[in-house]
């Protein structure tokens, strides 16, 4: 990457990326902590029940759909797996994971598994594709990332941490209840029919805009802004995440696509995001260390603000 492409990196995607984190941030400081949760759940809950299955819509019922496309969720759900392969030995096998609460061992593992692969990659896809890009992180997501999340996440998150089994029933229903499922399965039936849904496409894509801003300012509101300093387990963790599972997924473009190719590209750097804002819902939802969940969602976005633009140097 040039110095002048280097230079357009961070104005378009780093800055106002960097902007809507900091706002959720300054929030939350001149709000407080109390207020600044409240406004996460109501805004992390209007996303994902309005906004985000508007935007999925609006995209996969007019995408053309190949083989290509389907290797980016294929690899990234790999890569996801693999590298929770790892934290799995890191912190459940290892003797570094064995002075851990379980709570804190599955609060890492879930931020150290999954990644911002729909609200950090789409605008990091739209920078490098224009519009077009925009189909790989929705694919990603939708077909890798938030299945995972709802059936091996929610695992993790009730055998691994809190181990009272039956927190964990009913995950099945947990992921058919999620409107940006449900948007990915009718826009896709959509497409493969032909119908016509420009109208609604249009209408679609005006409402899902709000999507990624305010998924960002989420962000700022989770991270615990005064205490940053993180012990050496959370930058293992977020090492694993940023470095080593791109790179496992850069193996398997070798096995499975074309390297240099877009989708290929793609695929590598969704999996190079930081941490998922869901995994410190997740957390606190079934009473893991939320903390720590947050505490490595401030590291690894911060970190990935200087391994993105690595990561797209290699691949380009």
């Amino acid at each position: 990457m040039s110095l002048g492409e280097l230079a357009s990196f961070y104005l378009n995607v780093i800055l106002p990326i960097a902007l809507l984190v900091a706002a959720g941030g300054v929030w939350k400081h001149l709000r407080g902590r109390t207020a600044a949760e409240t406004l996460r759940g109501e805004l992390g809950r209007l996303v994902i029940n309005l906004f985000a299955p508007a935007l999925v819509f609006s995209v996969v019922a007019v995408t053309p759909v190949d083989r290509s496309l389907l290797q980016v969720p294929l690899i990234v759900g790999l890569a996801t797996l693999a590298g929770g392969g790892v934290l799995y030995l890191l912190l459940f096998v290892s003797p570094m994971g064995r002075s851990l609460a379980d709570t804190s061992r599955a609060a890492l593992l879930l931020a150290g598994m999954f990644g911002n692969v729909l609200y950090f990659g789409l605008p990091l896809m739209s920078f490098l594709y224009g519009p077009t890009g925009d189909r790989y992180p929705l694919f990603a997501d939708n077909l890798a990332t938030s299945p995972l999340v709802w059936t091996l996440g929610v695992w993790a998150a009730t055998r691994l941490g809190s181990h009272h089994r039956e927190e964990g029933r009913g995950y099945w229903k947990t992921l058919l209840r999620l409107p940006p499922i449900w948007a990915f399965v009718i826009a896709a039936a959509c497409n493969g029919a032909h119908l016509p849904v420009a109208p609604l496409v249009r209408a679609a894509r005006l409402v899902g805009a709000p999507t990624v801003p305010l998924m960002l300012m989420v962000v700022g509101l989770a991270v615990p802004w005064g205490s940053l300093r993180a012990p050496r387990v959370v930058w293992l963790v977020t090492l694993v995440k940023l470095v080593l599972m791109p790179l496992i997924a850069l193996g398997l473009v070798y096995l499975t696509a074309v390297p240099g190719s877009a989708p290929a590209t793609a695929a590598v750097l969704e999996a190079a995001v930081p941490t998922m804002v869901l995994s410190v819902v997740l957390a606190d939802v079934f009473k893991l260390d939320v903390a720590l969940a947050a505490l490595t969602l401030g590291i690894s976005t911060l970190l990935s603000l200087l391994t993105l633009p690595i990561w797209i140097s290699i691949l380009r």
